[in-house]
């Protein structure tokens, strides 16, 4: 399968703008073949906590209208994406939170961050479950920046016949995840490992890019260099 991880600059705060982005890099994508579209952490937001606790709008609901072009894209191409932001949960807080539309367009799975930072824990609402979704036949993990830290995560995922862990993160450019977090995750545990990471200014510093993948040998697979937006495609399973 051909997955694409993506990189770019979120609006702070434009849902619509931010969606418009999503939905091209889904039909460019699927129009060289990626199956599968990872983007990054709170992507349909920027990641902005202080701003989305300050504004009820920008929290949305699985079924949200205002997704309905990222849907539209995904049926257009015939591609699954992993799209992340605020969403609501019965507990009232949004979590931060991974949707996963189908090729047709349906939500296939959720999955609330589990492992939350920093400011975070005074926004949003901690998920309590693995994420976890199948498509053509290989079954994908799910994760968002600081969950990786906890490599029970993975491990798990492993356990479950995952053969595929995706990342949706927001780094900068030294973070130590691009040497110590996947490629070990994806060497100690025998997994693709994807990362969707952001560019541009945001809450917590400055994106660093690098979106791409690693290799279950924990290699290198794919990177989409430092600065430009776009995406970077990998085989996986």
């Amino acid at each position: 399968m051909i997955v694409a991880a993506t990189q770019f600059a979120p609006a702070a705060g434009d849902i619509a703008a931010n969606v418009t982005t999503l939905a091209g890099l889904i039909r460019a994508a699927g129009a060289e073949g990626a199956r599968l579209v990872v983007f990054s952490e709170l992507s349909l937001t920027g990641y902005e906590p202080s701003l989305i606790r300050a504004r009820a709008e920008l929290v949305l609901t699985e079924d949200d209208p205002r997704l309905d072009p990222v849907r539209e894209a995904c049926r257009a191409v015939s591609a699954a994406a992993v799209v992340n932001g605020p969403v609501r949960t019965a507990a009232g807080r949004p979590g931060i939170t991974s949707l996963v539309l189908g090729p047709d367009g349906g939500l296939l799975t959720r999955y609330d961050k589990q492992h939350l930072y920093g400011v975070e824990a005074e926004v949003f609402e901690p998920g309590g479950s693995d994420g976890r979704f199948e498509l053509d036949g290989l079954r994908f993990a799910l994760a968002t920046c600081y969950d990786n830290r906890f490599p029970e995560l993975a491990e798990r995922a492993a356990a479950d016949g995952c053969a595929v862990y995706l990342a949706s993160s927001v780094l900068a450019a030294d973070n130590d995840s691009f040497d110590r977090v996947y490629p070990v995750r994806a060497r100690d545990f025998g997994l693709y490992v994807v990362l969707g990471n952001v560019l541009g200014a945001n809450e917590d510093g400055v994106g660093g890019g690098m979106a791409g993948a690693w290799g279950p040998d924990g290699g290198r697979i794919a990177d989409a260099g430092p600065d430009k937006p776009g995406f970077v495609l990998a085989e996986v399973g």
